[in-house]
């Protein structure tokens, strides 16, 4: 065997080493940053989103376009994992994070081929993230969590650009009432945002300038029969996760009876098991009953006789969140049922909407209810808010925002251009190449507005060198100005989340210098993985399908 190669893997498998691997999955990473970058700032441009059922989302949120991305592709699946984790982590940034990402490995595939070393590159990538986290801890503006003005633009930045912005001045207002709402002050002292008792509802067939704020759940269930009343005052609401009628046995069974009466006798036996049920409910004392499953025809009546207002199927999600606004515990077991169980609240209900309106006397849960012309419309409006109410709770949680309209970016691209200056050692090359990365934001952002990206940059770096580090792009004007005087206001947050999921996201990438496929590489990226702004060839081919509006 001296001499002979010895043969480990399967016929079908292909293997990619050294510069060609590292080639492959720069390519497909870069693919999956440009095809989201367009959709960047106020400026940016829409995605339609197609499925292969003919399902259509129209968005510029950066996670759910990656998201809804039929990707094939190991590496670029990767990069996904970015938008994800700062959407989970940050709630926003989430194109920030992965077109810095994309730019962090063209600019390494650049160090690459000057023959440094991936391990070089790595670290000093790992230096500048560190520095970046702590230049942005330095420049960060410290606020109080009652300057409600400050959060309104937060909230109002973040849904600049998206299906939110048309009214992005009430909807910010909403926002930042809906966080004021579920903050509560913790034992040291500081403010815990529970955004669990916060529940989003979406109607369409009104206007966004309709969407209101509203102390309770909203709870959209008919009443289980037409003549029960729909309104209490201080009611006690029971909560039921169990049937309202007879339970079928589990086998099949047969029952022989000699004359009629005996069968008499099972049907009466049966009525009176949903006597008893309706007489329990009442004992206890309940005017109000939601019951997440089926409420038998006899209950029904017998409820309504009694003046007893019930809803069958109500989800369990709604179950839940009337758990927590009118205090009450979720019954499972009817027999054990006492007054103990049972919440207060006011219970109210909208004919036109068909809602049922709960608010209890304490409540700390909240229900925005948000509305728009169309399913598409509240869809994106909804996805807006959602990131806004994540960024303003960040800001309450920590206090510390920034100036946004890439003025962040610039001026921590200055101060890592400094520090690089102190570091012997290819790693400098790494750092500068990091504070490269970071001003494709405000490129970016100039690019998607029209304007000329090399003058305004030029332009930007002549004004933090200057002294200001509050200069930022108005992509409306095309002046560099103070931006968080102008109200263009991020969480620092955000910023530090997007840096350090980009340098992991893209270190990652570099420590890979072989592909071992079972299948043929082509399937999942190839030697044709596309090269800057195209689609990545195998790697992606799926897009084209997931993504047929799009491309």
């Amino acid at each position: 065997m001296q001499g002979q190669p010895m043969i480990i893997l399967g016929e079908d498998s292909q293997r990619m080493q050294d510069k060609d691997a590292q080639s492959h999955n720069i390519s497909a990473a870069r693919a999956v940053a440009e095809s989201v970058r367009s959709t960047l700032g106020p400026k940016g441009m829409d995605k339609m989103l197609v499925t292969s059922t003919g399902d259509v989302t129209v968005t510029n949120d950066g996670v759910t376009i990656l998201r809804e991305m039929d990707i094939d592709n190991p590496t670029a699946e990767m990069i996904v994992e970015v938008a994800e984790t700062q959407e989970d982590e940050a709630g926003d940034g989430t194109t920030s994070a992965v077109s810095i990402a994309g730019e962090l490995l063209k600019n390494a595939e650049d160090l690459l081929e000057q023959d440094i070393h991936p391990t070089a590159i790595i670290k000093g990538f790992d230096m500048a993230a560190k520095q970046a986290r702590s230049e942005i801890d330095d420049i960060a503006e410290e606020i109080d969590v009652d300057d409600t003005e400050v959060l309104k633009q937060v909230a109002e930045t973040s849904m600049t650009g998206k299906g939110a912005e048309q009214n992005k001045d009430l909807l910010a207002q909403l926002v930042v009432d809906a966080i004021e709402h579920v903050s509560v002050e913790a034992e040291d002292g500081s403010t815990v945002v529970d955004l669990e008792f916060l529940n989003i509802t979406s109607e369409s067939g009104a206007t966004a300038a309709e969407s209101e704020l509203l102390e309770g759940v909203l709870v959209k269930d008919d009443p289980a029969h037409e003549d029960m009343p729909t309104d209490f005052e201080d009611a006690d609401v029971l909560l039921l996760d169990t049937a309202l009628e007879i339970q079928e046995a589990n086998a099949d069974a047969q029952l022989s009876v000699d004359d009629p009466s005996q069968l008499q006798q099972f049907v009466e036996q049966e009525e009176q098991q949903l006597k008893d049920m309706v007489e329990t409910i009442k004992a206890s004392g309940a005017d109000v009953v939601f019951c997440q499953k089926n409420v038998d025809d006899m209950v029904q009546h017998l409820l309504a006789k009694e003046g007893i207002l019930a809803t069958k199927r109500t989800k369990q999600s709604d179950i839940e969140f009337l758990k927590e606004v009118v205090d009450a515990r979720i019954v499972s077991d009817l027999d054990s049922l006492t007054a103990a169980d049972l919440g207060t609240g006011t219970v109210s209900r909208d004919d036109d909407s068909g809602w049922f309106v709960v608010e209890g006397e304490n409540s700390h849960g909240v229900t925005l209810l948000l509305r728009g012309s169309t399913g598409h419309v509240v869809d994106e409006l909804e996805r807006g808010v959602n990131d806004a109410l994540d960024v303003v709770a960040a800001a309450v949680a920590d206090g510390l925002v920034l100036a946004g309209g890439g003025a962040v970016e610039v001026e921590l691209a200055s101060r890592l251009r400094d520090y690089a200056d102190s570091i012997s050692g290819r790693e400098q090359l790494a750092i500068e190449a990091f504070a490269d990365s970071l001003e494709l934001i405000p490129r970016v952002l100039a690019e998607n507005a029209g304007l000329d990206s090399i003058d305004t940059l030029v332009d930007l770096r002549a004004a933090h060198e200057s002294g200001d580090e509050r200069a930022g792009l108005n992509v409306f004007s095309g002046d560099v100005e103070d931006t968080y005087e102008a109200g263009v206001v991020e969480t620092a947050h955000a910023k530090s989340q997007a840096v350090s999921s980009a340098a992991e996201a893209a270190n990652l990438v570099l420590k890979i210098d072989d592909i071992i496929a079972a299948g043929d590489l082509s399937t999942s990226g190839g030697e044709d993985a596309g090269g800057p702004g195209g689609a990545p060839g195998g790697g992606m081919g799926g897009m084209g399908g997931g993504m047929g509006g799009m491309m």
